[in-house]
């Protein structure tokens, strides 16, 4: 059963005063965009509205994720985090376009801008966002908080280019300082989001995890005294660190003590080389034909302490 850990505690803490401090930053860019007729601060007000329910959402895949499995959902709800993950970055994907929709229009229509009051609103957003981004890159373990990181780190970057282009106006009266600065921050934001993207929906779509070799694992597995080969050979991310394996693997018909030390030594390679917790092996004899019925009772979850019979041999 998966249990609400001081990790998991922690991590839902963090989420819920930035939801708080966020929230407040809302209403103070709002409030001061309508008082200075400031598009860029109401634009800032709707921004940090995309940044709440980004956060919001992270929260409620956390506390989904800490959800024990059941009998309709028989691995828990590892992946609400990855789903979270991908919308919050699909999400800021469609911020950064529309940014540099609006930047290029301020280019080729330069606005007036309330310098003044759009530098002290954003000095505070600064010093908001940034205290928001230090406290989730304390937790930012998995990509559902990396993509939450990504959202307020972003946000600091641009709120800090707001302040350096209304310095700059103020002092210059170059109005397309302000719209150049948010290109570029437009364009790191999209690099940063492109990967959280690409990550995530290779674990929806259940690709081999990201830096792993599936040759690699074969040939480990592969490396095991007793293992003739390996095939039908599947690996896939369940969460965002927690990966697993299915395959069939061909040995001598021989006694159950010495098949259990094979799976044992395959379990064990797996775990230490690969991070690979959660194993399904069903042996074959050589040849394809199933083994005898000492062997039947061989499939194994190693990590999270299941285990399940397999009574069934397979030809291929």
């Amino acid at each position: 059963m998966h249990v609400h850990g001081p990790a998991t505690q922690s991590t839902q803490r963090v989420l819920r005063i930035s939801l708080v401090l966020t929230g407040a930053y809302i209403v103070l860019t709002l409030a001061a965009g309508l008082r200075a007729h400031s598009m860029a601060l109401i634009s800032e007000s709707g921004h940090n509205a995309s940044d709440f329910l980004a956060l919001l959402l992270s929260l409620v895949a956390v506390r989904l994720e800490a959800r024990p499995a059941s009998d309709s959902k028989t691995f828990g709800y590892r992946r609400a985090g990855v789903l979270a993950a991908f919308v919050n970055a699909g999400t800021l994907l469609v911020i950064a376009a529309w940014i540099t929709i609006e930047a290029v229009a301020r280019l080729l229509h330069p606005v007036p801008v309330a310098s003044l009051t759009m530098m002290w609103v954003a000095a505070i957003g600064v010093a908001m966002n940034g205290v928001i981004a230090l406290l989730l890159a304390g937790v930012s373990r998995d990509v559902n908080l990396r993509s939450a990181f990504l959202h307020m780190l972003g946000d600091t970057l641009s709120t800090a280019a707001v302040i350096a282009g209304g310095v700059a106006i103020f002092y210059t009266h170059r109005l397309w300082l302000d719209p150049a600065l948010s290109i570029l921050i437009a364009a790191l934001v999209f690099v940063s989001s492109l990967g959280i993207v690409r990550e995530t929906l290779n674990i929806l779509l259940e690709g081999t995890p990201r830096g792993l070799a599936l040759s690699g694992v074969r040939q480990a597995v592969q490396s095991v005294s007793g293992v003739a080969s390996v095939h039908d050979l599947h690996v896939w991310s369940l969460g965002s660190h927690l990966h697993a394996l299915s395959c069939h693997i061909a040995i001598a018909d021989i006694p159950p003590s010495e098949s259990r030390r094979i799976l044992t030594e395959i379990n064990d390679t797996l775990r230490e080389s690969f991070h690979i917790a959660h194993t399904t092996i069903q042996f074959e004899c050589l040849g394809g034909e199933a083994c005898s019925a000492a062997h039947q009772c061989l499939l194994s979850v190693q990590t999270e302490t299941h285990a399940a019979c397999d009574l069934h041999g397979h030809k291929h």
